[in-house]
């Protein structure tokens, strides 16, 4: 009888020790109130400008804004700002100037009104999420989209989220070709990233690494960190779009796992504090060089996550609070047990 009551008593031990561990990525959201996630439409304010209306629309923009539209202009578009002599003249020739107008018609076929508002639904839950499990910290206040001439995708200012929708118009659109930039860059700039860009972003900014100690192990494992609250804030979104890595790469991280963590670990190379070094192995590119054309580029990225998912697997009683305030990273890397 003993013998036939092993397995049952197997069985319950294992519902005891999951329960006892609950998955980090189940946050309750029940309780947490926050106001729509609503976009407003920069770049089409932007381009509604003409020389009869800028000066009036201008101090409505200043309003709507706040102090975003003032970094809009003097950062995002390096237009010198709403005080600068030559403001109307710069924003009316941007907007006028032939390949802007028509990368913004680019904009309106490819992102209705519809869309953008789809774009907020999505972030509702992250920045519920975010709420509940940071309390203390602030969610952003406005949410922006802007055209920004090809110069950049998620910018975090002034408790604005704000997205450059020229930086997602699709992989074959006619303008990155125009512009020659490389086919791994431009895989990413459409739809599926805008979310995973905006909640990365988000948190890079809201957790800036400024730690002294600036090794490959402290790169990696504020890397990780940051990943692996994207995990918590998009338990649904498939890892590829989280590091924008294809199928085959995705299958070479894991495939190799072990061989990479060999890697890093032999000659120390995790404590090299050598920036071209580092850059090897977390700078964007077609794929790391330093190990093989095989090997996805920012693999060190890549790793630091599977440390830190290892590190909040092992040590159940952490929250993602107290894993974002843990600054020892050799102590997340012991704790995490992480042996691949």
């Amino acid at each position: 009888m003993l013998r036939r009551c092993l397995p049952i008593v197997s069985i319950l031990l294992i519902v005891i020790f999951y329960s006892c561990h609950p998955d980090k990525t189940e946050v309750d959201t029940s309780k947490v109130t926050i106001p729509p996630v609503q976009f407003m439409r920069l770049d089409k304010d932007v381009f509604s400008l003409t020389p009869a209306n800028i000066d009036a629309r201008t101090k409505e923009y200043q309003k709507k804004y706040k102090q975003f539209y003032n970094r809009y202009v003097s950062n995002i578009l390096n237009n010198g700002g709403v005080v600068d002599s030559s403001y109307s003249e710069s924003l009316l020739r941007f907007v006028n100037d032939k390949d802007m107008s028509e990368a913004y018609r680019e904009i309106e076929k490819k992102y209705s009104d519809n869309d953008v508002a789809l774009i907020g639904e999505a972030l509702e839950e992250p920045v519920k999420r975010f709420k509940a499990l940071f309390p203390a910290r602030r969610i952003p206040a406005r949410y922006v989209t802007f055209m920004s001439g090809f110069n950049y995708n998620v910018v975090y200012v002034d408790s604005t989220i704000g997205i450059g929708l020229d930086k997602y118009l699709g992989a074959d659109n006619r303008f990155y070709s125009m512009l020659q930039w490389p086919r791994f860059q431009v895989r990413l700039m459409d739809k599926p990233y805008i979310v995973p860009d905006v909640v990365r972003g988000w948190m890079i900014t809201e957790f800036d690494n400024s730690d002294p100690v600036n090794n490959l192990l402290n790169h990696m494992v504020f890397y990780g960190k940051i990943y692996y609250l994207c995990d918590v804030l998009l338990p649904d979104t498939d890892d590829s779009l989280k590091i924008g890595y294809t199928t085959a790469q995705m299958k070479y991280c894991h495939e190799y796992e072990k061989n990479l963590w060999g890697y890093f670990v032999k000659d120390n190379q995790l404590y090299e504090n050598d920036l071209k070094l580092i850059a090897q192995y977390t700078t964007d590119g077609p794929f790391t060089g330093a190990i093989s054309k095989e090997c996805p580029p920012r693999i060190a990225m890549w790793v630091g996550w599977q440390i830190v998912r290892a590190y909040m697997a092992n040590n159940p009683e952490v929250t993602p609070e107290q894993l974002m305030k843990e600054k020892d990273v050799q102590k997340i890397l012991s704790k995490s047990k992480y042996k691949p």
